[in-house]
């Protein structure tokens, strides 16, 4: 049975989700983000199937998130490096791990945190609006259409419901 695609859905939720994938592909990203680069170390920390982190790496080179740079030539062996677009995947990562932290954490506390070495304190993730700086939250949010929404869709009476939008006259 072939999974559905949602990487043409009019949503970035969708198209992420279906880059993702699965849940290995953010927790091989996560493992990147802590400095572990070689297949090897990467299937050891994360205890994964060879085919499967074979899988998921290929595909994040596939979509521009990472870079193979070769270390060793006889066997070929690759560092796996972000890009500029895997980097820029670090806001999801800290968004994740705040939410987790706050609903998921022991009494112990966070697993993990993160220290910002600019200012030299423990800190989260906080989700700011880019124009004002105030906390995004769903209650003071609402989504609307944006410029790449398709023509076709919009004009639809359950599209225009899900944006409040009125009826055309």
């Amino acid at each position: 049975m072939k999974r559905t695609s949602f990487a043409n859905w009019p949503c970035s939720v969708a198209r992420t989700m279906d880059l993702l994938g699965d849940w290995w592909t953010p927790l091989v990203l996560r493992e990147v983000f802590f400095g572990i680069r070689r297949f090897d170390e990467i299937h050891q920390s994360l205890s994964i199937a060879r085919n499967t982190l074979a899988d998921r790496l290929r595909r994040l080179v596939d979509e521009g998130l990472l870079e193979k740079h070769p270390y060793q030539r006889d066997p070929v062996r690759y560092d796996y490096v972000l890009t500029e677009k895997g980097r820029d995947f670090f806001g999801v990562i800290a968004a994740m791990t705040r939410w987790g932290d706050r609903w998921l954490a022991d009494e112990a506390g966070p697993p993990v945190t993160f220290h910002h070495r600019a200012c030299g304190h423990d800190t989260h993730a906080e989700v700011v609006c880019a124009h004002c700086g105030e906390p995004l939250q769903a209650t003071d949010t609402e989504m609307r259409m944006g410029p790449g929404y398709p023509p076709r869709l919009a004009q639809r009476p359950d599209v225009r419901r899900r944006f409040a939008l009125t009826e055309p006259h």
